[in-house]
């Protein structure tokens, strides 16, 4: 059983199904990665999960107990849709979102005077809101929803309209988070994100659960038997040609003074043998096993599980809404 655990969760609005059923569990300490196209009910399951709407069936357990509202205070959520008070200014503001969370006033100073010295915007403490670019009160956001040091974090989207220099510095703090303990989940449809931080993913496709698992296990199961092999050819054979029964070649490149081929290495075939065959016919700079990119296996799911939804379900209800009026 894992830190947070879905058990049969189904959520339905009219006839419509956001949640199919879902059984997934989330280990503690780990970064767990939320994937899915526009609508496929990443949105839906991570509002269950923080009680902002009930599931229809099943239920959320938060270590090992039906999740309840007390729990929320020990989870932080950055939703996908960010919004502060344009006119409060932005020290009063981020006050105020602490103590919502359980901070004292004065508590709730003394820390934020820490995080705005780490991102450098002591300077916007008596700023207006509407005053902030929009990476800047990015930031505000992500400080306020880590600063009561939750045990369970949800980010939805959190690099969104970052540079690159800011999405470091969030992903650093995504990371110690996650080195001091705390379990994190990361709805995003980065793929470079994914494979940088998660440890687990759950992929969700229509209402229902595609794949959940390790990573790298994932990507290993998926990927083709490929090899990248860097070398100097050989007088007697300028590249690569493939050899039946061991290897076929899938591409070769110029890069500078070598060459890069990827093979195809045939079933049963020994990296030992496979080397010892490459070397015969050129001198090998570099060799290692290719793994298909998250963003190759992502596209291949939902492709095997019936393509991208067509309509989210925020499109359902508003369509929905608009035919009752």
């Amino acid at each position: 059983m894992g830190f947070i655990s879905c058990e049969n969760v189904v959520k339905k609005f009219g006839k419509f199904t956001a949640l199919d059923h879902i059984n997934l569990d989330i280990p503690q300490g780990k970064i767990f990665g939320f994937l899915g196209p526009n609508g496929a009910g990443k949105t839906t399951l991570i509002r269950i999960i923080n009680r902002i709407t009930l599931p229809t069936e099943g239920q959320v357990l938060f270590n090992g107990k039906p999740l309840r509202m007390e729990d929320i205070e020990r989870i932080g959520y950055l939703p996908e849709e960010r919004g502060l008070y344009k006119k409060m200014k932005v020290g009063d503001q981020a006050v105020y979102l602490a103590q919502l969370k359980g901070l004292s006033r004065g508590e709730a100073t003394r820390e934020l005077m820490k995080w705005f010295q780490k991102f450098g915007i002591q300077p916007w403490w008596n700023k207006k809101v509407e005053e902030l670019s929009k990476g800047m009160a990015q930031k505000i956001q992500f400080i306020t929803t880590v600063l009561h040091k939750p045990q369970l974090l949800i980010l939805d989207e959190p690099f969104s309209g970052f540079d690159p220099i800011n999405v470091n510095l969030i992903r650093d703090e995504i990371l110690r988070m996650k080195n001091e303990g705390c379990t994190i989940i990361l709805s995003t449809h980065n793929m470079e994100s994914v494979e940088e931080l998660c440890d687990d993913i759950a992929l969700i496709n229509k209402a229902k659960l595609v794949i959940t698992g390790n990573v790298e296990q994932i990507r290993r199961e998926h990927g083709h038997n490929r090899v990248e092999v860097c070398y100097a050819p050989s007088q007697d054979e300028p590249d690569l040609q493939s050899v039946d029964g061991l290897f076929s070649v899938v591409s070769t490149e110029n890069v500078k003074d070598y060459l890069k081929s990827i093979l195809d290495v045939a079933p049963g075939v020994g990296r030992r043998d496979l080397l010892r065959s490459i070397a015969d016919r050129a001198d090998i700079i570099s060799f290692q096993p290719l793994m298909p990119k998250m963003n190759e296996i992502f596209i291949k799911l939902v492709g095997e599980s019936g393509g991208a939804t067509s309509q989210s379900i925020e499109d359902y209800k508003s369509d929905s809404n608009t035919k009752r009026l």
